[in-house]
């Protein structure tokens, strides 16, 4: 068990990102990765929280993000255009002891193209440069948003992804519910309570556990939407057995949702996306 508020230099994240890679059968989205390392090492909530910088990624996150890079430049691992990191064949053999000198030599490999200079500290990793920035900066501009700007939002959200009757509460002594939304599926229909949580940092399982304590008695459909990102203690608190489920949207899915359905986000295709943040969308609609 880590100690708490510690978080290990990327290279320690190597072998535990090789061996989460492995039980999740050699493949993983990036989510994914990070919840089986926290999993495995036994990060804590305190942990999970802390931001890199002034957010919205978390030190463990960008950490990890460091060691998939590295990763991939020693040879153990790639990435899909998806987004999916898999293990190479040399990645799916490779010990514990071979992974420190692999890293050095990388290194030095790095150093020789660089003419003897190491790497800037301020490099944004590799791979994921062109994704994370694009999200970072929606997520930047929602966070100026107010509280019931945000909420609209949300509502505005589940209306484009098929709710009906959509409506934002948002009244004090709520219990934290934010509105309400029937959702159709087929020849049924349910209520499901929303909570907007806009800002940076990750939700505990305990926000978790107080939004389905304010549906009890009211619904059991509840879905918990932040720009931050969830501890995986909240996470398996939105699942657990015998009480109510809990969907989560964290900021990465809510940039993907926003995206999808073209909301403060324009996408301009050529041979790659284009993707930027529709300032207008955001100064007009709230």
């Amino acid at each position: 068990m880590a100690d708490d508020a510690e978080i290990p230099p990327y290279q320690d994240f190597l072998w535990p990102a090789v061996m989460a890679l492995r039980v999740l059968g050699g493949s993983a989205s990036i989510d994914e990765l990070v919840e089986q390392v926290i999993l495995q090492e036994g990060y804590s909530e305190e942990q999970q929280a802390v931001l890199h910088g002034g957010g919205p990624r978390t030190e463990i996150e960008y950490r990890l993000a460091w060691a998939r890079t590295y990763l991939k430049g020693m040879g153990l691992a790639d990435n899909s255009q998806r987004g999916v990191w898999s293990l190479t064949e040399a990645g799916l053999n490779v010990e514990p002891e071979q992974i420190q000198p692999m890293r050095q030599k990388y290194i030095a490999a790095i150093r020789s193209k660089n003419g003897g200079r190491p790497r800037r500290k301020d490099t944004t990793p590799d791979s994921e440069g062109f994704e994370e920035s694009w999200e970072d900066q929606l997520l930047a501009r929602i966070m100026r948003l107010s509280p019931a700007s945000f909420e609209r939002l949300a509502q505005r959200l589940l209306r484009e992804a098929g709710f009906i009757n959509t409506q934002v509460t948002g009244r004090s002594g709520d219990g934290g519910i934010d509105g309400l939304g029937v959702y159709r599926l087929s020849l049924v229909s349910f209520p499901v309570f929303f909570q907007c949580k806009r800002y940076v940092g990750s939700v505990g399982s305990g926000d978790v556990r107080d939004f389905r304590g304010a549906m009890a008695g009211r619904g059991d459909k509840g879905l918990l939407i932040t720009t931050g990102t969830f501890t995986a203690e909240a996470k398996n608190e939105a699942t657990r057995d015998g009480a109510p489920p809990v969907d989560l949207i964290d900021g990465s899915r809510l940039c993907g949702l926003l995206k999808e359905y073209e909301l403060g986000v324009k996408v301009t295709t050529h041979i790659v996306e284009d993707i930027r943040v529709d300032e207008e969308f955001f100064d007009t609609a709230f």
